[in-house]
């Protein structure tokens, strides 16, 4: 079974406009992992527009399941991750101001600080994930930085599948061939939600782990918590 790793930053988001504490981000991941989700996932950002430095260590002490920091691996990010040892790293190639995770690396480009990034996860004990699209030589290279898994970003998936859903997973049932091929661990996120995570799930092989954000908190404001996590839960049996 796929593993469900939902991402709490929206929760963060929605605190934040307060700026007290209600809802507890903290408070949300156990319920989440309670309620069935296999992992909880943040992405703090330099303006802390979410999630909080403060955030990542409060949630360190109590996640129970797998616990995955994602980020630009900045010196900031790094030191952070270096830390609580997650894990699971995920890195992505956002600036600063990015509103979201909407590209993944160029790992050809890359590939001296991606080999150097994922050498120092592995000496820590933390698994090394980069985001990247369905670019065959994006996931070569992956392998070649010795990185452990890929995370491939599923934006244009989610965009084209109402519309043509067979043309829509074509080039990611490629690149999962190849990850599998490699040796690389897979996983995948980004406007993953209710209506296109089964066939997702159905067509990609080796599919360990996705990752969930902003649909599953939006549907959780209709159908509520418990019931959202067990219903994307049920998709990925």
């Amino acid at each position: 079974m796929t593993m469900l790793s939902v991402n709490v930053n929206k929760i963060a988001t929605l605190r934040n406009a307060r700026g007290e504490n209600t809802p507890n981000v903290v408070q949300v991941a156990i319920d989440c992992e309670r309620f069935g989700a296999d992992g909880i996932t943040v992405h703090p950002r330099p303006d802390e527009r979410h999630i909080t430095r403060q955030d990542v260590y409060d949630l360190a002490k109590v996640v129970t399941t797998e616990f995955n920091i994602e980020g630009y691996p900045n010196q900031r990010f790094m030191d952070l991750v270096s830390e609580v040892a997650p894990a699971q790293a995920t890195l992505v190639p956002d600036s600063p101001g990015v509103l979201t995770s909407n590209a993944g690396w160029d790992t050809k480009q890359n590939e001296v600080l991606l080999t150097e990034l994922s050498q120092e996860l592995r000496s820590k004990g933390i698994r090394s994930s980069v985001f990247v699209d369905t670019n065959l030589q994006n996931i070569e290279f992956a392998a070649k930085c010795g990185i452990d898994r890929i995370e491939l970003y599923t934006g244009p998936y989610a965009q084209n599948f109402k519309s043509n859903p067979e043309n829509a997973i074509k080039d990611y049932v490629a690149a999962a061939k190849l990850a599998v091929e490699l040796g690389l661990g897979l996983n995948a996120g980004h406007d993953l939600d209710l209506e296109n995570l089964k066939f997702f799930k159905e067509n990609i092989e080796g599919l360990q782990e996705v990752s969930i954000g902003h649909a599953l908190i939006s549907d959780a404001l209709y159908l509520g918590l418990e019931n959202t996590v067990q219903m994307y839960k049920r998709l990925l049996v």
